[in-house]
């Protein structure tokens, strides 16, 4: 299976990415899943004019980044909150591509505030559905995650690691069970 997950956050330094690379870290440890990131720092996309309703039809310089989108079979979503809602360039990202029908999505979230982002993970429990996916119902909520993880993705905070156990299992149960459903269909 191959699994973008997409760090919503176009800042260098962002500490959002912290848990995107501990995520991609994870999943290579522990599983046999083909997983990157799609980092919104490395994308400038213009705001949406078109969808691109296939890899060849974007934009050139958006190709690569749109056959990596057309060839997922499951999204996680890693954002900061931007008042009280998620990344718009991420949000912008996600709106040039056709609806991601019977995909799998989890829901990742990171702020150094304690509350790591709440109210951006209810937004994109709106979000999914309208993009036709389906949301795994266990987020990860990353309240202090500038202390939880290292620039490098390592987790500081050991205690974090039952819910970041919680969250992968959860959403692999979902993204596995959907995908064997879409090749059997």
């Amino acid at each position: 299976m191959k699994i973008e997950i997409i760090s919503g956050s176009p800042r260098t330094h962002s500490v959002t990415r912290r848990v995107a690379l501990h995520l991609k870290n994870w999943f290579a440890k522990n599983t046999s899943h083909e997983v990157d990131i799609i980092d919104m720092k490395d994308w400038r996309i213009p705001p949406v004019e078109s969808v691109w309703t296939v890899a060849d039809k974007a934009p050139v310089e958006f190709q690569p980044l749109a056959k990596r989108v057309f060839e997922a079979n499951a999204f996680i979503l890693v954002t900061p909150e931007y008042n009280g809602s998620y990344s718009p360039a991420m949000k912008n990202m996600l709106d040039h591509f056709p609806k991601q029908l019977h995909k799998p999505f989890g829901i990742v979230t990171a702020s150094p505030g304690a509350m790591g982002g709440m109210r951006a993970s209810q937004q994109l429990l709106l979000l999914v559905p309208a993009l036709f996916g389906i949301a795994s119902p266990n987020m990860l909520i990353t309240g202090a995650v500038d202390k939880k993880f290292s620039p490098d993705g390592d987790l500081l905070d050991e205690s974090f690691q039952g819910m970041v156990h919680t969250f992968v299992t959860e959403f692999l149960w979902l993204a596995e069970k959907l995908t064997i459903a879409e090749v059997n269909a």
